[in-house]
């Protein structure tokens, strides 16, 4: 089965850019094109609209604007967050703690540090990929220095008990960073109230463009440097400005704010309407992740005896596009860390496929879905059956 128009159910991997968020942003190329740094008019305009930017990402965190320091997106954040923190501490304290189910660019710069001389915690993740906080609270050292757990996992939506953590890490005198970039404009996020000290965001997952993100960094917090150079960013992070692209994350952040209770409401229907159908008219099926405490926009199930890129491959010759996990960890023929983290066996693992949910999305895509995924699973299991 092929579908009349090509479907989008791969949100979580990035978003189209909003119409609005373009409009705003097209100024900033030709016409307001300073430099924010400069002092004459030119620069000025661009230095406004630089923090505008920065107060619209800030009021969807409860933060001020000054905490927010913009960057290249979600991994510079999460590498900055880590490795500033670990330059910072360096002969003093040498213990981090993350989880298993981590996204990678949480991981790989913690097996980087771990080269460098200091440790790692890894606490392991239960069946749903959440984060127990009394493993935290057990794996805290009078040397650890940095707790470092995502906000939900950003391949099955599981939701980490992360006002929890935040509470027993700022209790122990620890910094509390969370990775946040598939949950902004999602969930509440509220700095404050969840003992946040450091929080990445991305804006291509929010209808913003790619390239362009921000660390939250909690006032009095102190990191060293990842880029040297200019004092840009009050002297936090080296680098000419990227206004068009702050400008269109600042955008994209305000309209998520005025528009997230009414989304997630769309697309919690359209993500359960979808496991209904499925389940109920497909079976060997399994919900990998939390049945409650997941993300509104993602779906993850496994197939029995079918294999996930088999099935990725044959949804994108029928026009849909889906996804078997991080788009970061694509070209890889192993099944996915995340859930192999969770326990799953190996062929639950391989077999796993990943809906995501977004703005454009419709009731009739989810029935087309559906009709396809029931022609694609009865062709390939015939096909095993041979």
């Amino acid at each position: 089965m092929t579908t009349n128009k090509r479907i989008y159910l791969d949100h979580s991997a990035t978003t189209p850019v909003a119409p609005e968020v373009i409009a705003a942003m097209l100024p900033f190329f030709d016409r307001a094109y300073g430099n924010a740094s400069s002092i004459h008019a030119f620069g000025q305009e661009a230095k406004v609209a630089l923090e505008d930017a920065r107060r619209q990402v800030a009021k969807l965190l409860n933060a001020e604007p000054g905490e927010i320091v913009l960057t290249s997106g979600g991994t510079e954040a999460n590498n900055w967050a880590i490795k500033g923190a670990a330059s910072f501490f360096e002969g003093t304290k040498k213990h981090i703690i993350t989880a298993t189910a981590e996204h990678q660019a949480v991981l790989y710069p913690c097996k980087f540090l771990e080269k460098k001389g200091f440790e790692v915690t890894y606490v392991v993740v239960d069946q749903y990929g959440m984060v127990d906080p009394q493993k935290v609270a057990d794996a805290i050292r009078p040397d650890t220095f940095l707790v470092s757990i995502m906000h939900a996992n950003n391949e099955v939506g599981t939701i980490n008990p992360i006002r929890e953590i935040g509470a027993l890490a700022r209790e122990r005198g620890v910094l509390f960073h969370t990775d946040a970039v598939q949950t902004l404009g999602k969930l509440l996020l509220d700095v404050r109230g969840m003992n946040i000290d450091l929080l990445s965001l991305s804006a291509h997952k929010i209808y913003g463009p790619k390239g362009v993100g921000a660390l939250y960094l909690r006032q009095g917090i102190q990191l060293d440097k990842l880029l040297h150079g200019g004092k840009h960013e009050r002297d936090r992070r080296a680098g000419t400005e990227n206004v068009p692209m702050a400008v269109g994350l600042g955008k994209a952040a305000e309209i998520c704010g005025s528009r997230m209770e009414q989304e997630m409401g769309q697309l919690r229907s359209l993500r359960d309407v979808l496991y209904e159908k499925i389940s109920g008219r497909i079976g060997g099926v399994r919900l990998n992740g939390h049945e409650k405490k997941r993300l509104p926009g993602i779906l993850n199930v496994s197939f029995d005896g079918i294999e996930g890129d088999a099935l990725l491959l044959s949804f994108d010759l029928a026009g849909i596009a889906v996804s078997n996990g991080s788009a970061c960890t694509s070209g890889t023929v192993e099944p996915s860390y995340v859930l192999k983290a969770m326990g799953l066996p190996r062929g639950a693992a391989s077999s796993a496929i990943r809906f995501s949910f977004g703005r454009q999305n419709t009731a009739e895509e989810i029935d087309q879905t559906v009709d396809a995924l029931d022609e694609i699973l009865a062709r390939l299991r015939k096909l095993r059956r041979r």
